[in-house]
């Protein structure tokens, strides 16, 4: 660990910052909200979701290159790891599971944004954007996959269930 000049280890850091991050995230969606309707905060969230995943997975990718024929692991690798960097204990990922097949089953049992939203009695009419988020994991890897939501917490699902099939 780098000292940094900080009075917090560089973990802390790091989570603080993830923390402010998914405050600012939360105060976004609210603030255009209430401006210009849920429909919008939704379009945008959705949108800047996207954004800031693919930014993260090409950033990510120059450091750990994912092969150009990359096998369902060598992929699935990526992908665990870049869930727990952009979410840390914000979001918890309980399970991934890449078959041969290249599909990839991932479940997620906590989800901090969702409970903020209910917090603030914001979750009626929000949409998730998290096919958005993963779509630019996809996208910023340069992998190719259909990707479909099997069950969601905002559904009154106990866990978010996705599946992912590599092309």
């Amino acid at each position: 660990m780098t000292d940094t000049g900080l009075e917090f280890p560089l973990s802390t850091e790091i989570a603080l910052l993830r923390q402010s991050w998914w405050l600012h995230d939360a105060r976004w969606y609210q603030a255009v909200k209430s401006r210009l309707g849920q429909d919008v905060a939704n379009e945008l969230n959705a949108e800047v979701m996207r954004f800031v995943a693919r930014r993260v997975a090409t950033l990510y990718s120059r450091r750990h290159p994912v092969p150009a024929e990359p096998t369902p692991q060598e992929v699935a690798g990526t992908l665990e790891a870049l869930a727990r960097l952009m979410f840390s204990s914000m979001v918890r990922l309980d399970s991934a599971d890449f078959d041969d097949d290249g599909t990839w089953d991932s479940v997620v049992s906590e989800h901090f944004a969702l409970k903020m939203l209910a917090a603030s009695r914001s979750l009626e009419g929000y949409q998730c954007p998290c096919l958005d988020l993963r779509a630019g994991w996809f996208e910023g890897l340069k992998v190719k996959a259909d990707d479909e939501v099997v069950a969601c917490m905002r559904d009154g699902a106990a866990a978010c269930r996705f599946r992912a099939c590599l092309k």
